[in-house]
């Protein structure tokens, strides 16, 4: 038996208990980060890359596993085990926490429960949102809201049954389509181009490194971070203890330094942690594009020029289209290549793929239509559909782009969705009620990108070439994880809001969502305008901008500045609005470590940096667990923005 478990693991076998133990988790984890993130705003677990959560369930799992080892070796996970249940996990948050979902049901429970004679929301949309979209009751609604009461009801559970199971079934389709074209691109990026994909670094050392556990400076880095955070933590429960700061924010009160708007200064040693590992010239990159925003509001200002005349979403939402342009462009020979392939004109080698490339496609497609169709039957124009998932697309594969070459540890971009981009470029005029009104339900796919799950399917498929993992297992347990991440994200959600009601006791934005999401609508509808050329003209600048710091980096190997710098931090708000502070600080200690110690010494001092991260991620998923279970407040274990 021993031995049969041996092959199976030399081969990339993934195994049934993997799948098992890998669902199970899923389950809980969706709990777990529904519960965190909306009752006590513990956003930090779909904040930061990797998932703190997942990371902190890949050190359970390795320490269980050499105890059970003691025991019998064949009760230990294998490396390809451990990493297939991380990846598994690793799905949950793009569905989960304080990202998609808890905006997807604000967005839901919203339209019916808050219309009122003077919003005029029952004339203006109420006609184009479909039945089968959510619940109109409002007497289902109540106890949503207010909570002391349950979702496990006859009647609750009846209303709920088909929005639950239409928008599981949207959320599986649409990531599903992500997979297929990851794993289209997967040769180019991983084998052609040989991407960096700085993410996995952690989770495959702490798998498949047996000397990792075993580093001195691995132990210093994890003290110094596990210290500060369980103190702050201890400080939570009891005050009298001193704590740490976490960070300050500050704020300009005079003109014209108030354009800035909010500024955090955050001490996050698991961002220094992870930033290390960034290339210099992204790590530069982002704080410079940071700051020179900023400054560019403060120029503004002093000059009596307004901040919203300078269309910086626009030329963001240009500058990420541009991204995944070049992503395509720099991939055109592969995919060229295998545009023949599938007409028969041409053979590939697709072995290694998770299936043929003839099968993916087809897959593809079939998500695609999928989508399609919801969106017309739920009132949607064609051409609005084909825009609206072009632009979404393009969004995706720049996004996983940036995180597999670059690998920034935060990738929030509010305001640069495919929404706003129809609005500027079409109008609300020519759009009209029945788009607004779908693509208005479709904003939580594209509200932040904090949490994108392409990304992360990237990553996985990364992992599993390193591992030798069996890609076809490995593309179906992502595809399970979602399928049933999603229907357990949903029953979570309801069982959380109708107990604590999202405006009664839960401290997340579930419950404000809404407003967000339609008071924009409200207003294309009642003012309905054209085409909006600033933003229009911003975006073709955003998209130039982005040309051209990719030319000159082709050109001069001394430019300092990457255009994913740009994107990824230019926007009014997100980018690196949370952690400028701990990146130039992890910019200039590795500057240092390279210029004047040499590589050599940055190397050995990796496990240091990985100490840095789990000393913050472990004790912080600690303190969120003592948080839920005490039924308490602790900002330490990232609630708020406390990060």
């Amino acid at each position: 038996m021993r031995d049969k478990l041996r092959g199976a693991e030399a081969r990339g076998y993934i195994t049934r208990r993997a799948l098992f133990i890998g669902l199970i988790l899923v389950i809980a984890t969706a709990y777990w980060l529904g519960i965190a993130s909306e009752l006590w705003y513990q956003a930090i677990f779909s904040f930061l890359h990797p998932y703190p959560h997942a990371i902190f369930i890949l050190f359970l799992l390795i320490l269980t596993s050499l105890l059970l080892k003691r025991v019998s070796d064949r009760l230990a996970l294998s490396p390809i085990e451990l990493l297939t249940i991380y990846i598994m996990v690793s799905m949950v948050p793009s569905i989960s926490g304080h990202t998609m979902m808890a905006i997807l049901m604000g967005t839901l429970t919203h339209p019916f429960w808050f219309a009122t004679p003077e919003n005029e929301w029952k004339s203006l949309f109420w006609r184009y949102i479909p039945s089968w979209f959510t619940v109109s009751d409002t007497k289902i609604l109540r106890g949503y809201f207010y909570g002391e009461s349950t979702f496990h009801t006859v009647e609750h559970i009846r209303a709920w049954a088909v929005p639950i199971l239409v928008w599981s079934a949207f959320i599986f389709f649409l990531y599903l389509s992500y997979l297929c074209i990851a794993s289209i691109l997967r040769k180019q990026w991983a084998e052609n181009e040989k991407l960096s994909y700085p993410l996995v670094q952690l989770p495959l050392a702490m798998a498949t490194d047996r000397g990792f556990f075993r580093s001195n400076l691995l132990w210093v880095g994890f003290g110094i971070s596990a210290f500060i955070r369980l103190l702050n933590g201890l400080h939570d429960l009891a005050p009298a203890v001193p704590q740490i700061p976490h960070g300050y924010w500050f704020r300009f009160a005079e003109r014209p330094w108030n354009a800035m708007g909010s500024i955090s200064v955050s001490f996050n040693l698991a961002v220094i942690g992870l930033t290390y590992f960034m290339p210099l010239d992204l790590a530069f990159s982002s704080w410079f594009f940071f700051w020179l925003s900023r400054m560019e509001r403060v120029i503004a200002s002093a000059m009596g020029v307004s901040v919203s005349s300078l269309y910086i979403n626009a030329r963001v939402s240009g500058g990420w289209i541009g991204i995944g342009l070049l992503a395509l462009w720099v991939s055109r020979r592969h995919l060229i290549s295998f545009l023949k392939h599938i007409f028969g004109l041409e053979r590939m080698d697709d072995s290694r793929e998770p299936f043929s490339y003839r099968t993916l496609t087809g897959m593809f497609w079939g998500s695609f239509a999928f989508l399609a169709m919801f969106c017309y039957l739920a009132g949607m124009s064609v051409w609005a559909i084909l825009v609206f998932f072009a632009l979404h697309y393009m969004l995706a594969i720049a996004i996983a782009r940036v995180r597999a070459e670059l690998g920034p540890p935060y990738h929030e971009v509010i305001g640069i969705n495919p929404r706003g981009m129809m609005v500027d470029i079409f109008g609300p005029r020519r759009l009209r009620g029945n788009n607004l009104t779908v693509i208005t339900f479709l904003y939580a796919f594209d509200r932040c990108h904090r949490s994108h799950c392409m990304p992360d399917q990237v990553e996985s498929l990364k992992i599993g070439e390193r591992t030798g993992m069996d890609n076809r297992r490995l593309f179906g347990a992502m595809a399970l994880a979602i399928g049933v991440g999603a229907i357990a994200t949903f029953w979570s959600y309801l069982q959380i809001c109708y107990r604590y009601g999202t405006l009664a006791k839960m401290r997340g934005w579930i419950g404000h969502f809404g407003w967000e999401s339609f008071n924009p609508l409200q207003r294309w509808l009642q003012y309905p305008t054209g085409t909006n050329v600033g933003a229009v003209v911003s975006m073709l600048i955003g998209l130039a901008t982005i040309f051209f710091l990719y030319g000159m980096r082709a050109r001069f190997l001394w430019w300092p500045l990457h255009p994913s710098g740009y994107v990824v931090s230019g926007a009014m708000w997100g980018g690196l609005c949370y952690f400028w502070f701990p990146v130039v600080v992890s910019w200039l200690i590795k500057l240092i470590i390279l210029r004047y110690f040499g590589l050599k010494t940055h190397r050995r001092a990796i496990p240091f940096f990985f100490g840095l991260i789990l000393g913050d991620f472990i004790p912080r998923s600690v303190l969120s667990i003592i948080s839920l279970i005490l039924n308490v407040y602790m900002p330490s274990a990232g609630a708020g923005h406390t990060l």
